[in-house]
């Protein structure tokens, strides 16, 4: 007949459950089964805690609810991360995504043509307009600096 492990954890652990224990050191973070290391991240490594913890929750080692107690963390995350993890493995925390720019719409001779159009007095909505982009690219590109903006009109004063 199969011997139980007891649950012996070293002092200083946090249990999340009667086979798992959690210890924070210096800089790292350590998962305890019994009484043997398991996995271990940097403190501040978030993919690592993510990951590690949904492959407990989706191998049965822990329940959803006991990562909530243990760190606090909300049971909607919990099962966000549990998803990803489910239908993507490991790799899904750690694959970067593509990151996209507006600024790419802007570039040499549709930039140069918009300067001119500012230049020429004509407005960011009219100059959007004709160039088909929106005018909201348009002023992002004037306050980072890779357009001038146009003159603004001045107001003509009545005379009394």
């Amino acid at each position: 007949m199969p011997q139980l492990q007891l649950p012996i954890f070293p002092d200083g652990v946090t249990e999340i459950n009667s086979r798992i224990a959690v210890q924070k050191d210096a800089s790292a973070v350590w998962y305890i089964h019994g009484h043997w290391p398991v996995f271990q991240h940097a403190e501040g490594d978030v993919q690592s805690f993510r990951m590690f913890t949904s492959q407990m929750i989706a191998t049965g080692t822990v329940k959803s609810k006991e990562i909530v107690q243990a760190f606090g963390v909300p049971m909607i995350t919990v099962k966000r991360y549990v998803k990803r993890y489910r239908d993507q493995g490991a790799k899904g925390f750690y694959d970067l995504k593509p990151r996209h720019s507006s600024a790419s719409v802007l570039k040499g001779a549709a930039l140069e043509q918009a300067q001119r159009l500012l230049d020429e007095g004509r407005s960011v909505p009219a100059v959007a307009g004709e160039l088909k982009v929106l005018a909201n690219t348009l002023h992002k590109a004037i306050r980072a600096g890779r357009l001038r903006g146009g003159q603004k009109k001045a107001m003509p004063v009545k005379a009394r």
